[in-house]
């Protein structure tokens, strides 16, 4: 299979029809990689490179619309709040549905269907007075968290299908160089525009690319494919006791001591499993990654009394740092392993919340851009990577659902929780305490992972 779609796909012209992969093939060229490979590492490159698009306008800036419509702060909190509750309740579901599916196709339609979606922000200002549009993009944020959440799932069990694990710290960091570059280019071009366009028409072409940049990464996502695991790993996997899917083992259902139904239908035997202290060192990264988060622009407005440019630069230093580091994620995993880096990583973003606490200036704030985006080069390039070493192969989608749930757990509790405990104390005594507490989950990480 992997053969073919090597054949398939390794035509130039075909791949500068979409989107300029044969570009992206030269410029990530690595001699080493196997050729039945290179197809899916050049759509997989393409594919983030139009996701920065997407992240880089659309999502950067719909929160700053959203308050230049006058939302208030529990509006802005919905807008990432009720996408989290979603994902939350549909994970499992998801992940069960994605298993039935052929994997390439169902990640492609679940991508369009997501990101049709932000096409629908362009006509608001057309079709509602501001307080409808707030309404409205709480709601179609809502609908559009639906298809996100077999995404969310499906992409991670596509990615682990289509590259081989000595290949995935490669192409992880390459894809997050990619990320950082398409990300600061296009927040960069974006600021520009709604400087020199009217409120709201510039937001409405920020929209418009950020839609255009989704597309193009779901057209992408179509041409990757599963290339088939060695039969011998997944006779190995089941051998220890990881089913594929379905009941587990009688045993692991006698000491949940649940009807079948119910462990069949959560999948609660995955809890009984290695991937359980995985999925609790993450939990406790997650949670104190996204208590903290909240805070970062009130402490750069209230505190530090930040301009709107002062900030936007210090978000390209952190890409620009995550470029540099995602250069050497390579040799540093191919040394380390995924567990380590991603300890080490998250210790490194612990320094971020605990410095920028102190931080009264704003080259002080830079400084601490730079070594955040250091510290997330390593997260966001071995994290995967490392929950990937724990799961079977012939099981990924009701693993990763789990983890799904987790995430949105944290973002949704996070989000909630931050802002109260920061209203009962300063805001720099949070971020310090949260600080504290992201370097406490890398140990654990490092430790007990």
């Amino acid at each position: 299979m992997g053969r073919r779609s090597s054949k398939t796909y390794s035509g130039s012209s075909k791949e500068s029809i979409i989107g300029g992969v044969a570009f992206i093939t030269r410029a990530f060229n690595n001699p080493s990689v196997p050729q039945e490979y290179r197809a899916n590492f050049a759509h997989l490159f393409a594919d983030i490179a139009w996701f920065g698009v997407l992240t880089g306008s659309s999502l950067n800036f719909l929160n700053i619309y959203a308050a230049r419509l006058g939302a208030t702060g529990v509006q802005i909190g919905l807008l990432t709040a009720v996408a989290a509750a979603v994902n939350l309740a549909l994970a499992i579901p998801a992940g069960r549905w994605i298993e039935k599916r052929p994997l390439s196709k169902t990640i492609f339609w679940t991508a369009v269907v997501y990101r049709l979606g932000f096409l629908l922000w362009v006509p608001l200002p057309w079709l509602f007075g501001s307080e409808g549009q707030i309404l409205a993009l709480i709601g179609l944020t809502a609908l559009m968290a639906i298809p996100l959440a077999a995404l969310g799932v499906g992409f991670n069990v596509l990615f682990a299908a289509a590259v081989p694990s000595e290949w995935r710290a490669y192409v992880m960091g390459n894809r997050n160089v990619l990320l950082s570059l398409t990300f600061v280019g296009t927040s960069l071009a974006c600021g520009f525009l709604l400087h020199r366009l009217p409120f709201p028409l510039g937001y409405q072409l920020v929209f418009l690319i950020g839609f255009i940049g989704g597309a193009m990464s779901s057209l992408h996502l179509y041409f990757v494919r599963p290339i088939p695991e060695p039969e011998e790993k997944t006779q190995v996997a089941l051998d220890r006791g990881q089913q594929p899917s379905g009941l587990g083992p009688p045993q692991v259902r006698a000491r949940l001591g649940l009807p079948v139904r119910v462990v069949s239908a959560l999948r609660l035997d995955i809890w009984q499993t290695p991937f359980r202290r995985v999925l609790l060192v993450m939990l406790g990264f997650h949670l104190a990654q996204y208590l903290a988060i909240p805070l970062f622009p009130l402490y750069f407005v209230n505190e530090m009394k930040l301009n709107d440019q002062q900030i936007g630069v210090g978000m390209a230093l952190f890409y620009v740092a995550v470029l540099l580091g995602s250069t050497r994620l390579h040799r540093v995993v191919h040394r380390l392993g995924h567990k380590t880096v991603t300890g080490i990583g998250v210790i490194g973003l612990g320094a971020y919340p605990f410095l920028l606490a102190f931080s009264t200036q704003v080259w002080q704030y830079y400084a601490v851009s730079f070594i955040g985006g250091l510290g997330w080069s390593l997260v966001g390039g071995a994290y995967i990577n490392y929950m990937l070493e724990s799961i079977p192969a012939a099981d990924r989608p009701s693993h990763f659902a789990w983890y799904f749930i987790v995430l949105n757990g944290c973002i949704l509790a996070g989000s909630l929780l931050g802002p109260l405990i920061a209203q009962n104390a300063t805001l720099a005594a949070a971020l310090l305490v949260f600080g504290i507490l992201r370097v406490l989950a890398g140990l654990a990480i490092l430790k007990f992972g």
